[in-house]
Parts: structure tokens; C-alpha cells; sequence
């Protein structure tokens, strides 16, 4: 029997799966039957051009599952912002496909939400509970980011690149309509937002996680590191100097100005 206090909305990025969507889905799908709420999947594909991956999740024909795509790829970040505002969830997660993470850390994160009663789960790779085959790589582009963003944008949190997170409803109807980063520093800049906007309530869950050792090379581990640290440049001025993000400054917003709506009623 489900829970009927509330209802949770988790979103999928999708980018070039074609080849594990499938089983992406299916996996965590039987993880959210398992808990005690009810849920939807939002699936977005991010460019309907790059792969199969829209037509796959189709052809699944998953009752709580509602998949939506757009021509051309625009970042990780666009297409979670994307989801977002077609979800009905009073808590709202997304998780990264690709089958890394494992999905039972979604009921982590949500069991956490209820623990603290959290504007915010963060999974984090640095949680001491967690488990993470890791390689030399990310390791060194994680612990750089975590100096930048602690020295620049005081978020006191460790890890704020593992693609799990859970909001309270209330916090993305304050947060979305201010965000601009598309990308890589699409999560640094929804937290730093948020805590900025007064939702400070943000915790770190272990999670369970296995990179591929042949996911990154030097080149793409240095691109990464250079195109984070341009976007967390530009967070650092907008929030601290320029107060893009405050309420005073709303007209300079671009955003769908239906966003509020949509994100509220989850039409």
C-alpha cells in the first residue's frame, strides 16, 4: 500500500544510452516500486537526434513512465531543468542514466529527505557510507571542484557532482526560474541558488556507484575541470557580486515565463 502523504517525481537525463537505457529504466523502475509513495519517471532525452533512446524507453510501455525529448542536445543541466517542470512531485529527484549508480540509493536519499527534513539530499561519493569503484581521474577532477566551490560559493557540502539529488517542491519553484547553467555546473549552481535563497537545510546520503575505467581520458578530465571552473567563475559573480540571482534583479531572469506555472501544477 502507498503512502498517500507524498507523491515523488524522478527525472532521468538521457544522453547517447541507447545501449542500457533499456535496462537503465527497467532497474529503476522495480527500485520505485518498492517504496512506500507513489512516483512517476520522467524521462528527457537530450536531442532527440543523438541516439534511440527516446523510441527505446517508448517501446518499454512502463505505466508510470513519461518520456519527452527536444531536436538538439543542450547539457545535462537543460534537460533535468527540462524535466522539472513536468513533474507533479511534492519531492522531485533525478538520478543519471548509464547505470553507474546504483538505484536503490534513490530510497536513500528520499529516506534521508524524511530523516532531516531537508530543503535538499545531496548523494555524495565522499559520504564515509558509501561505496565507489573510482577512477585516479575523477578523483583528482572531484577534489578540485570541492576546493573551488567551498572557497568561492562556502557551500559546506563535499560532494556536489554525484548525479543524484532530491528537492522539496518549494525550493525548485523558488530556485528554477533564476538558473542559467545548461551544463557542467548545472548542480553547483542549484545548490549554491538555493542555499542563497535561504534553503540551507542540505544533507549528503552515502550512495553506491561504479564508474567505467575508460570513461574519461586526460584530455576530456582537463576540458572538464576547465569548462566547471569557468562556470563556477561566473556563478561566484552572479551570486556574490552581481546578485543576479536575488529577487531585485527578476526581470534580467530568462525564463520560460511559464515555468512557475507549469513547475506548480505539473502540467
Amino acid at each position: 500500500m502507498k503512502n498517500k502523504g507524498h507523491f515523488l517525481s524522478v527525472i532521468i537525463p538521457i544522453y547517447k544510452q541507447d545501449k542500457t537505457i533499456k535496462q537503465d529504466i527497467i532497474n529503476i523502475a522495480n527500485t520505485l516500486k518498492q517504496i512506500r509513495y507513489d512516483y512517476e519517471i520522467i524521462a528527457v532525452v537530450d536531442g532527440i537526434s543523438t541516439d534511440k533512446s527516446y523510441d527505446i524507453i517508448k517501446k518499454c510501455k512502463l505505466s508510470k513512465v513519461k518520456v519527452f525529448s527536444y531536436k538538439y542536445n543542450h547539457g545535462k543541466g537543460y534537460a533535468v531543468r527540462y524535466g522539472m517542470t513536468k513533474t507533479k512531485g511534492d519531492y522531485v529527484a533525478f538520478i543519471d542514466a548509464g547505470m553507474e549508480i546504483d538505484p536503490n540509493g534513490i530510497s536513500m536519499v528520499l529516506e534521508h529527505m524524511e530523516w532531516y527534513g531537508a530543503d535538499i539530499i545531496v548523494a555524495s561519493k565522499r559520504h564515509p557510507a558509501s561505496k565507489v569503484i573510482y577512477p585516479l581521474d575523477r578523483v583528482i577532477i572531484s577534489f578540485i571542484a570541492q576546493i573551488i566551490i567551498q572557497v568561492l560559493l562556502g557551500l559546506n557540502i563535499k560532494d556536489t557532482q554525484a548525479g543524484l539529488k532530491i528537492f522539496k517542491r518549494e525550493v525548485l519553484l523558488k530556485v528554477l526560474p533564476r538558473l542559467l547553467v545548461k551544463s557542467y555546473a548545472f548542480d553547483i549552481e542549484i545548490l549554491s541558488v538555493a542555499n542563497r535563497l535561504g534553503f540551507n537545510k542540505i544533507y549528503e546520503a552515502p550512495i553506491k556507484l561504479k564508474y567505467g575505467f575508460d570513461s574519461i581520458t586526460h584530455a576530456t578530465g582537463f576540458k572538464t575541470i576547465y569548462n566547471c571552473l569557468i562556470d563556477t567563475l561566473a556563478i561566484f559573480y552572479r551570486l556574490k557580486i552581481h546578485h543576479f540571482y536575488d529577487d531585485k534583479n527578476k526581470r534580467k531572469w530568462t525564463y520560460d515565463p511559464d515555468l512557475e506555472m507549469r513547475i506548480n501544477t505539473g502540467q
